[in-house]
């Protein structure tokens, strides 16, 4: 059995070799390449694999249906867009990603955030390291003001709870009704969400229904002081449409961890000339704590195929 990894893990060598011990000794070999979006390099890496991990590194259908013998793909990410899964379907491939690892890390950037905007972290800082004093940059609270949260799955439902404990009211708006969620959760459609919301904070897949779902029209509904913030996907958000918002006073802020493309981001980009915008280059998700985790799932979801009791299935 052969296993390309197909870029780093985010984990010391010392916990990988722990976690790779057990198959190597039952005679698993392990592949290790440097993270790459060149295609036939790819399709050379995995040609002779028959299992393939990789995290959230382009992975096109023309390399999977370059791979004879692959017959797993091991996505160490929540989000698995990024992954040709049509061709994989195709030719009976399975799948499977690390649903969960990042829960508490995502929850909690989108807290610092938000924070960091009501409370103008980045000027006040600067003014102080200048010498300076606080007048102008007078911030707000969190509390008594109210949330949205479009996706209430485990991420979203974690922020739902952070928020909640700050004392604001909790919006949410999902694909389905969720009968399990708690009582402090006021589930309602997009538009009562977006009208209504201070805070409006997205949590959704990427998907068919999702991509570009936030534009001019939806930001409109939004009041001149709500901030957006967009932790899940970044094509989830129409990024030229967002900042035209911001530069016209649509609305007051945006907090950004994702982006139409996979930071870098040119230093020319629209987005990143908008005003009153707080970005991270896709950190959210990226914790010691969480990197541990989603290796240790990834582990997890080999074992299974290989015992074949499938577990996190996508495919």
């Amino acid at each position: 059995m052969k296993v390309a990894v197909m870029e780093s893990l985010g984990i010391s060598n010392e916990e990988l070799k722990s976690l790779e011990a057990p198959f190597e000794q039952q005679g698993t070999e392990f592949c290790h390449y440097d993270k790459t979006t060149d295609v036939q390099t790819l399709i050379g890496e995995a040609k002779d694999a028959d299992a393939m991990i990789l995290a959230n590194m382009p992975m096109p259908a023309e390399v999977i249906r370059s791979c004879p013998k692959l017959k797993f793909i091991d996505i160490a990410f929540t989000g698995v867009d990024h992954v040709g899964l049509d061709a994989a379907k195709e030719r009976g491939i399975a799948a499977s990603n690390a649903s969960g690892y990042s829960n508490e890390a995502v929850s909690e950037l989108v807290i610092g955030m938000v924070l960091g905007m009501a409370r103008n972290l980045r000027a006040v800082e600067d003014r102080c390291r200048k010498g300076g004093t606080k007048d102008g940059l007078v911030g707000w609270e969190v509390k008594g003001k109210t949330v949205g949260i479009i996706g209430l799955g485990k991420i979203g439902s974690r922020t739902a709870e952070l928020f909640h404990v700050l004392g604001a009211d909790v919006l949410a708006q999902s694909r389905s009704h969720h009968t399990d969620a708690p009582d402090y959760v006021t589930q309602v459609d997009q538009e009562e969400l977006l009208r209504r919301s201070d805070i409006v904070v997205l949590h959704c897949p990427l998907n068919d229904s999702t991509r570009g779902m936030i534009g001019a029209k939806q930001l409109s509904m939004m009041k001149p002081s709500a901030i957006l913030v967009n932790a899940a996907r970044g094509p989830v958000v129409n990024e030229k449409e967002l900042a035209a918002a911001l530069r016209d006073g649509v609305i007051a802020g945006a907090c950004l961890d994702v982006f139409d493309k996979e930071p870098p981001l040119a230093e020319d980009s629209e987005i990143l000339q908008a005003p009153n915008t707080l970005v991270t280059p896709h950190v959210a998700f990226a914790t010691k704590e969480s990197m541990s985790l989603r290796a240790k799932i990834v582990f997890d979801n080999l074992k299974a195929w290989m015992d074949g009791s499938r577990i996190n299935v996508i495919l």
